[in-house]
């Protein structure tokens, strides 16, 4: 996302971060899958890793508001 987000309840700048997963084996970053989740005995849920997306959330310091995006790159990377 290019510049600055906008609360649309506040109007106030919002900061960019992310939602912990937390796992078995500890924590990572939130992701989006297309379609709808198929289970699998082994893992849970059957994924096409390919497709994977993480999931930027921006946070209002005003009135704690959430907004979340599926970015093809992370927050990281810009």
């Amino acid at each position: 996302m290019q510049g600055p987000v906008e609360c649309i309840k506040c109007h106030a700048h919002m900061e960019p971060g992310w939602v912990v997963d937390k796992t078995h084996a500890g924590y990572e970053q939130e992701s989006w899958s297309p379609g709808e989740p198929q289970p699998s005995f082994w893992t849970g849920l059957k994924l096409e890793k390919d497709k994977i997306v993480p999931v930027t959330t921006f946070h209002c310091p005003n009135c704690g508001y959430l907004e979340s995006y599926a970015l093809p790159q992370s927050i990281s990377e810009r």
